[in-house]
């Protein structure tokens, strides 16, 4: 571990702050520091779970020219130049959340047949997700989604039909939660849930 020794308030009050510039430099110095750290220690743990070489990705949120992001994150995916067309792994902040996701953007090329793959074996993947786990449609809202059966199939269904449609899987800790505090203690939660994750990935892959 290097730059990262949990989160603290004033990491969830860098999206309080006003203007694109200013906003990122702090972004940038502080967050992004710790989230590529967390990345870089998971990491080997994905490689070795699944035989393939793992890259970290740091988001840079290069396209804004006026609006400051909401959130940031890192990734973790197969390809080292880049990760938004490949299922991947996200850690990243909102104001008053960590996310830890499995991540299967509209950039996808093939994600119509990830869809199908998902619900053509829907009971196999619905014994993979934990209860406790939640789901989001859209990786740019601030949102998560209950998950259970319907909710799924809904969201699979979306995912497969609308050209926008996202699938994510995972987990959500709201700011105040000690667990975030603890490094030790997040980086094993981040471990134990992208490995509980990784028979999803791989059909994903397989597909």
């Amino acid at each position: 571990m290097g730059t990262f020794n949990g989160f603290d308030q004033k990491d969830f009050e860098v999206f309080h702050i006003e203007g694109l510039e200013e906003r990122m430099e702090i972004l940038r110095s502080r967050l992004s520091p710790k989230l590529e750290d967390i990345a870089e220690t998971l990491a080997p743990d994905l490689a070795a779970q699944t035989g393939e070489e793992m890259f970290v990705h740091v988001a840079k949120h290069a396209r804004r020219s006026k609006n400051p992001p909401n959130d940031t994150w890192a990734a973790i995916a197969n390809n080292k130049r880049g990760y938004k067309k490949l299922p991947h792994f996200q850690i990243g902040l909102w104001e008053d959340k960590v996310f830890l996701w499995l991540a299967f953007i509209y950039e996808a090329p093939n994600k119509e047949s990830i869809a199908e793959a998902f619900l053509n074996d829907f009971v196999e993947v619905t014994r993979t997700i934990p209860e406790h786990y939640v789901l989001s449609k859209d990786h740019t809202k601030n949102e998560d989604i209950t998950y259970n059966e319907d909710n799924l199939e809904k969201v699979l269904t979306r995912f497969r039909d609308v050209k926008k449609g996202e699938f994510l899987v995972g987990r959500r800790f709201d700011a105040d939660d000690p667990l975030l505090t603890d490094e030790q203690a997040f980086i094993q939660e981040a471990k134990q849930t992208f490995e509980t994750l990784l028979p999803i990935y791989r059909k994903a892959l397989a597909s």
